[in-house]
């Protein structure tokens, strides 16, 4: 292998996949590098649905209508956007947090405390009074998350070899998914909790109380310490010595441009194949995501059935589901698992089109939501590692952001009109052409194993 910092998908000199015992695979979980992964992704995965989905069920309840609340879904583009600012964090130092903590953890550490004063400013703000100053705080939040996930992402790749990625990325995931579950059902338990006896006869946006809100999201802002202490208490990945530029050009020449045509020498035209799959891998659960609370909130559930039917199965799908990945993926293969969670995110979506016709259905809402959990984490467990494969981690933070953003990007723009459909066909309908949307998914994942499994280690340059 020429390129020694490229991490190839199966390195010649590891074990294949299928010939990895059991026990080392299961052993891997219990390492500390694995371990602090699952709390990194746990800071990760919080600020995702508190600008997204848990704001999209504030909003509802407080009266704003669902079209709105799709163009407002937009704040999330920032994370599609990441790989612009991407090369920064990827080499710019930033004194003095790079000369106490390193590159990687000053930089989690700066964009966790744009987070945590997001989320408070949010916390502050009622939306019945104006959406304005919510938007800007949920815009500094989406923005300190992309940045987190930019330096979190380099982070977990610089911090283990290449067959330890799908454990790091299982991990990662799961404490992603739990954060998740705490940002859309903690929150909702807090609201919940928080809230003063109803007046009698006051009920859709009249009976909203924003104090409940606002002690929800303060509440969610004080978790973030959990991703602050990870990144206190843990080693900074082995240094990787930077060539010095000559002047500007040659540095702007390495930062901006180098990391992006690094990736097209290695894969040539099947480049465009790969980002075409990166681009729609997750379009079936992203622009459904959008409407999941709305849809709730419009079905009759309340705050404490969708939190405890989130808690109780949905903790349990998604930790089955992500160690079922990881272990899969390091056992069989990335693209099997990345086939099957294709298949299963895109059939979960249909389940969600059954619900809509059941109405008011505790059970049904059970089943339905520990389904795409248990989907969901397959999903996201095998496509992590599948991009950390195709990282050079020479450029690990800028190149994994191109892939993330871009993972993003279109399904976040078309989550947009979510609320225009929603209002022009129903629930169903929606629901079922998102479902839809996962059918090109196949044909993708389909050509980019043949691209995996006939080409060599050696010759991806």
């Amino acid at each position: 292998m020429d390129n020694p910092g490229f991490m190839s998908a199966q390195p010649a000199e590891t074990p294949t996949a299928s010939s990895l015992p059991w026990r080392d695979a299961l052993k891997v979980y219990l390492e500390p590098a694995t371990l602090r992964m699952l709390a990194l992704g746990f800071s990760a995965g919080l600020p995702l649905l508190l600008v997204l989905g848990t704001l999209s069920f504030r909003l509802r309840e407080a009266g704003i209508d669902r079209t709105t609340i799709g163009y407002l879904s937009w704040v999330g583009l920032a994370y599609g956007f990441k790989w612009v600012w991407a090369p920064l964090v990827d080499r710019l130092p930033l004194p003095p947090l790079t000369t106490l903590l390193g590159r990687r953890r000053g930089w989690l550490l700066l964009a966790q405390g744009l987070v945590i004063a997001g989320l408070v400013g949010m916390a502050l703000n009622d939306p019945r009074q104006g959406l304005q100053p919510l938007i800007w705080c949920a815009l500094l939040v989406a923005f300190g998350s992309a940045t987190q996930d930019i330096a979190l992402d380099a982070f977990r790749i610089e911090s283990a070899e290449t067959r330890k990625q799908a454990a790091l990325a299982a991990a990662y995931q799961t404490g992603y998914r739990l954060a998740m579950i705490w940002a859309g059902a903690g929150v909702l338990w807090v609201a919940a909790w928080a809230e003063v006896a109803p007046v009698a006869g006051v009920t859709g946006a009249a009976a909203y109380q924003n104090a409940a809100w606002k002690t929800a999201y303060l509440v969610m802002a004080a978790s973030m310490a959990v991703g602050v202490l990870t990144v206190l208490l843990s080693p900074e990945p082995a240094r990787r010595v930077l060539p010095k530029a000559r002047n500007a050009a040659e540095w702007l020449q390495g930062v901006l441009v180098e990391p992006f045509a690094d990736f097209i020498r290695r894969y040539k035209w099947q480049a465009a194949l790969i980002l075409a799959l990166i681009a729609i891998y997750r379009i079936s659960d992203v622009v459904m995501g959008i409407m999941a609370n709305p849809f709730y909130v419009d079905m009759g559930f309340t705050k404490d059935e969708v939190a405890t039917v989130s808690k109780i199965y949905g903790v349990v799908m998604t930790l089955a589901g992500a160690f079922v990945g990881g272990v899969l993926s390091m056992r069989l293969g990335v693209m099997r698992v990345l086939m099957l969670g294709a298949v299963l995110s895109a059939a979960s979506n249909l389940l969600f089109a059954w619900l809509a016709s059941r109405g008011h259905d505790l059970t049904a809402l059970i089943a339905v939501v520990s389904a795409d959990n248990l989907a969901g984490g397959i999903a996201s467990a095998a496509f992590i590692a599948y991009l950390s494969s195709l990282t050079n981690i020479s450029y690990s933070a800028t190149q994994y952001a191109l892939f993330s953003s871009l993972m993003l990007l279109l399904p976040k723009f078309i989550a947009g009109y979510s609320g225009v459909f929603v209002d022009a066909y129903g629930y169903a309908p929606f629901f079922t052409a998102t479902a839809l949307l996962g059918v090109p998914v196949l044909l993708l994942v389909a050509l980019a194993a043949r691209i995996t499994t006939t080409t060599a280690p050696a010759e991806r340059q």
